[in-house]
Order: structure tokens, then C-alpha cells, then sequence
């Protein structure tokens, strides 16, 4: 009996319990997204670490890196090598520091390409997110970074002359971890500014997925012109690595992209993991960097 009590109090904590449902709101500002294409994980190694990185990554998902560039991406002093590496499965925006890394940069997670930055900036905070780095001019457009509820830093950024990227064969989701006391305000804060949707709130998500297989927890899942969310609710609880993944990967095959990445030499932290709806892993690319890869189970 008491056993029961204390996993059932447990699982009470892991998801939260009485939160209400999302209603669609009507939009009250622009759309500003462009495309899931156009936007990338931030990635920070140390310089000796960046071809190592290129090369694991683009052997586990295929694509390539643009030009290496050395550049100032920050709006005080700063040098950084500087790339995109692009791939079927997400891009990432990969730095190399060469100099100390100004505040508040290297907590953003993601960095998202708008239309129109002035647009942006007013849309994010009339959805209530603050503006930790206010808009500034970097080699080629406008930069910002933001925070929404639940402390989740993103950057904003807008090209001089606009990309043009092939859509992407399979959408990344962006993983977000949040406490229950910030995960309504966080969905209702971003699904305003994205135009999002909700596609589904599962309070009783399988806990494997975040390495706590005798507990649940409340998955919610985002969609908007941004591309895919999944904000993860939990009680931080977390067994290492999970909360350090900011971005889980959908592969066609699960086992031949692990084939590849060990062959790439990439560290599986946490091998497959299957349930109900997926099947998943946890790797490490030289330099530190964790990702998420997971593919649907076969029904």
C-alpha cells in the first residue's frame, strides 16, 4: 500500500494534476515564421572541436557545412568561427569561440528566422516574453535574443538578403523541459507568437522517454510555421542526459542512423529506447553536443 501511494504521488508530480485544456485564441499579431528549414539548433564547441563535430554530424544525417567564416556575432567584442550545417533531418548554427563568450550568449537554444525583426520583437512581447539582447546588427542581418516563461532563451534573427533552403526531409522538435508551474504559461505565451497549435497535451506520457520508466509525465506537443515543439513537463527530476537534449532529431531508421553515428564515432548515452509511439536514443557528438534521435514505432 505504501508503495503505491508513493509511486502514484510520484507520477502526481512528474505531469501535475487539474491543468486546464488550450483554447485557440484568435491571432492578434502578424506571422513571422518563415519555415522549419530556416531554423537552427545553436551549437557551441570549443575550436579544437568543430571539424570533429562537421564530421560526425553530417555522417550520421547526411548534408554538409557552409564556408567556415570567423566573425563578431554578439553586439560587443567577440570573435567566433562561424557555419551552418546543413542536413535532411535539421540545420544546426554551429560557434567556435575563440574569445570568452558575452552574456547572456550560449543559453539560447535554438535560433529562428523571422520576416520582419520589428514585427518579431512586438509580437513576443505582446505575447509575454521579455527581450534579453534587443535587436542588433551582426555580417549579415539583425540578431535578438528572448526569453519565454519557464526561463526557455531562443534567438531571433533577419538576413539582409533572404536564404532560400530546401525544405527539410524530416522536422526536428524542439525540446523544451519546464517546470508545472510554468508550462501553461510558456505553451499559451509561445502558441501566441507562432501561430501554433497544440496537436496534443498527454498527461501520461511513458517516463522511459525521459529515462524514468516507472513513472509518466505530460508531453506537449506544438506545431506552427516554426516547426515542431515538444515541451516536456516534469517534476527536474532527471536522470543525466536528460534536459541537457535541446533538439530531438525524426530519422526514416532508427537503426541505421546509429550505425552510423557510432562508425562516426559519436557516443550513444542512452541506447534504444522503444514505447508506445516511439522509438528512441540519446547521442554525443565530439564536442559535447546531445541530441535526441527517435523514430515512430511500427504498428
Amino acid at each position: 500500500m505504501r508503495l503505491t501511494l508513493s509511486l502514484c504521488i510520484s507520477a502526481v508530480l512528474l505531469f501535475g494534476a487539474g491543468t486546464p485544456a488550450f483554447a485557440k485564441q484568435p491571432a492578434t499579431t502578424p506571422s513571422v515564421s518563415v519555415g522549419p528549414q530556416y531554423d537552427t539548433t545553436h551549437v557551441y564547441v570549443a575550436p579544437g572541436d568543430v571539424d570533429a563535430f562537421v564530421r560526425s554530424f553530417t555522417a550520421t544525417f547526411g548534408g554538409q557545412s557552409t564556408h567556415q567564416v570567423v566573425a563578431t556575432v554578439t553586439p560587443t567584442p567577440s570573435s567566433t568561427t562561424s557555419q551552418l550545417v546543413q542536413t535532411p533531418a535539421g540545420t544546426v548554427s554551429l560557434f567556435g569561440f575563440k574569445t570568452p563568450v558575452p552574456a547572456p550568449f550560449g543559453d539560447e537554444r535554438t535560433g529562428y528566422l523571422v520576416t520582419d525583426m520589428a514585427q518579431a520583437i512586438k509580437a513576443a512581447r505582446a505575447a509575454g516574453a521579455e527581450v534579453l539582447v534587443e535587436p542588433f546588427k551582426d555580417p549579415i542581418g539583425l540578431d535578438a535574443v528572448i526569453a519565454w516563461p519557464g526561463g526557455v532563451n531562443m534567438q531571433l534573427y533577419w538576413h539582409d538578403t533572404a536564404p532560400h533552403y530546401a525544405p527539410l526531409e524530416t522536422v526536428p522538435e524542439n525540446r523544451v523541459y519546464v517546470s508545472r508551474d510554468r508550462a501553461d504559461a510558456f505553451v499559451k505565451a509561445f502558441v501566441s507568437f507562432a501561430h501554433g497549435t497544440v496537436e496534443h497535451d498527454d498527461r501520461n506520457a511513458d517516463g522511459a522517454l525521459i529515462g524514468r520508466p516507472r513513472d509518466t509525465f505530460r508531453s506537449i506537443a506544438l506545431h506552427s510555421g516554426f516547426g515542431e515543439m515538444q515541451v516536456l513537463v516534469t517534476d527536474g527530476h532527471l536522470p543525466w542526459p536528460y534536459g541537457h537534449e535541446m533538439t530531438g532529431y525524426a530519422v526514416k531508421d532508427l537503426d541505421a542512423t546509429l550505425a552510423r553515428a557510432k562508425a562516426a564515432g559519436v557516443q550513444v548515452l542512452v541506447p534504444e529506447v522503444t514505447t508506445r509511439t516511439r522509438r528512441s536514443a540519446v547521442l554525443q557528438f565530439p564536442g559535447g553536443y546531445i541530441a535526441e534521435i527517435h523514430a515512430a514505432t511500427q504498428s
